[in-house]
């Protein structure tokens, strides 16, 4: 068994229920975040503006963070392949915490604000829940038990 498996197996054994809940909501406000983006999403066409990023990039971008946020917001509530849906999160939420870390830092001194802290709080949660997975409560575990009741 290699590590990778050994952590998963501590992870699933070592779940509180709690976890669980946060899981849940927090896959829900990364929906509503997906939603907001959706609306909102001038801001970011507006950052980029000066970017030498091609018209076509930028919105590859924002239909890629729109469906990540859509989708991952909702797989990781239902806890349905929670790892992947996070997996998918992480390179905006890594992107996020480095634009707002540069954006607050050069103007006026490093003075973090509401939307970094945000972004960096919702980056370690994503790495929690890459670590420890769907949980109890979660669409599955609800599969496995019910092939494992096939099978038996």
């Amino acid at each position: 068994m290699n590590a990778l498996q050994k952590l998963e197996r501590w992870a699933d054994t070592h779940h509180p229920k709690w976890i669980d809940i946060v899981r849940i909501f927090f896959g829900l406000f990364i929906f509503y975040k997906g939603i907001s983006f959706i609306q909102n999403n001038d801001a970011l066409m507006s950052l980029m503006q000066g970017s030498m990023f091609a018209a076509f990039a930028k919105l590859s971008v924002i239909h890629y963070i729109a469906f990540s946020h859509l989708v991952g917001g909702i797989l990781i509530a239902a806890g349905l392949i929670t790892r992947v849906a996070v997996i998918f999160q992480l390179p905006i939420l890594i992107g996020a915490v480095i634009l707002n870390l540069f954006q607050v830092s050069f103007p006026q001194g490093f003075n973090p604000n509401a939307e970094l802290q945000l972004s960096v709080i919702t980056l370690l949660l994503l790495i929690v829940f890459l670590f420890y997975g769907s949980g109890k409560l979660s669409l599955d575990e609800y599969i496995r038990n019910s092939k494992s009741k096939e099978y038996a």
